[in-house]
């Protein structure tokens, strides 16, 4: 087993005493899955395209033990527990654990009745995949309390199959992928069609750089009609060109729907977006793929529409001080955005971005520095 990430080991301890505080016992083991963002590549994975995440250290635990009925601990605000007779018709928060042994169920991996109290410091509604370090640090959990063997890429399938179908929110398999198959120190490069991938190191250090994320304040939320509406924009484009995705129709590929088209334009110059990332990154130069994080904003504000006053305020603030790429990440319509600087102006695009966001009235950001972090891991 890898050597457990200190701050996950903090956040399960923390969990563990939740569930003993909500549970009477002591808990048979502590699990975490982090957030993650998402470098380049958005909106990409359910067209079979590529991406490009890595995972955050901020992370999601979970206190896990068998029992006879199923209840789930939370340890957000003041604490919440919801007990279930069975896996159905669970709501809210819970719905994210309890979709997830109801997804191992119907995939032939069978789980029983379990007790589970989790904690999480991933920004929620913030773009950071917050419900998918949930889902993954209960899938592993759960697949380790009853002695299942799952591949890493399956397991990544099998959470997103809990919130597609379970909770309902029709996201691609960007999140769940990231949270389990990162690695520290490194970027993943992740074909959605076969989950080939490959780990390239992602050394900001050794140039002098940090990636900040900037997280607006402005939630953003999957479960609504907007993300959904761009998902079936693609699957439409897809049916007028003959092709199975949008990532087979040939580069130069056009349609009278003038919003269709931009879809499909989106779609086809990101995955070439994070092809050429993924060239840059392995010469060894990180600073070059600025260039690249910024005309995928730009695609992802016109031709995507999903961006927001919020984000495009961090991103044109951040560029204006200096910043050397920048973009907002993650599904959109709120949540982060993510800025490429070198190290010496990091405070420098901070001040504009937040002085950007006092002067537009809209909420003050969250900034901090982002590295590649471990992947979900089990940590006792």
């Amino acid at each position: 087993m890898p050597t457990p990430d200190l701050h996950a080991v903090e956040l399960a301890e923390t969990a563990a005493q939740a569930f003993r505080d909500a549970f009477g016992a002591e808990p048979e083991g502590l699990w975490a899955a982090p957030g993650r963002v998402n470098l380049i590549g958005e909106h990409t994975d359910y067209n079979e395209g590529f991406v490009m995440p890595f995972a955050l250290p901020y992370y999601a635990a979970a206190a896990v033990a068998k029992a006879e009925t199923w209840a789930f601990h939370s340890t957000y605000g003041e604490g919440d527990t919801v007990r279930a007779d069975s896996l159905d018709g669970v709501e809210g928060w819970a719905a994210y654990i309890a979709g997830v042994a109801w997804a191992m169920n119907e995939s032939g991996y069978p789980v029983a009745p379990a007790h589970i109290a989790v904690n999480s410091d991933v920004p929620h509604g913030a773009g950071l995949s917050s419900s998918a370090a949930l889902e993954c640090a209960t899938l592993i959990a759960l697949a380790d309390l009853y002695g299942h063997e799952i591949d890493r890429a399956e397991a990544a399938r099998i959470a997103q199959k809990a919130e597609n179908e379970y909770v309902g929110a029709p996201t691609g398999v960007l999140d769940q992928s990231a949270s389990l198959l990162c690695t520290e120190g490194n970027v993943m490069f992740l074909d959605c069609r076969d989950f080939s991938r490959e780990q390239v190191p992602f050394d900001l250090a050794a140039e002098g750089l940090v990636m900040l994320v900037i997280d607006t304040q402005a939630p953003h939320r999957h479960v609504d009609g907007e993300y959904g509406a761009r998902r079936a924009d693609c699957e439409e484009a897809a049916r007028r060109l003959g092709v199975p995705f949008l990532r087979d129709a040939p580069r130069d590929a056009t349609l009278e729907d003038d919003r269709l088209n931009r879809r499909t334009r989106h779609i086809l110059t990101e995955n070439d977006r994070v092809l050429a990332t993924v060239d840059i990154l392995k010469r060894g130069t990180v600073s070059g793929i600025g260039d690249l994080l910024t005309a995928s904003h730009v695609s992802l504000r016109d031709d995507y529409e999903v961006s927001s006053v919020e984000l495009d305020s961090a991103v044109d603030a951040a560029l204006g001080a200096g910043a050397l790429g920048a973009r907002m990440t993650g599904g959109g319509f709120g949540g982060s955005a993510i800025a490429l600087v070198e190290s010496t102006a990091a405070a420098k695009v901070e001040a504009a971005v937040l002085e950007a966001a006092a002067e537009r009235g809209l909420p003050t950001p969250r900034v901090f520095v982002a590295r590649a972090a471990a992947g979900a891991h089990r940590v006792s």
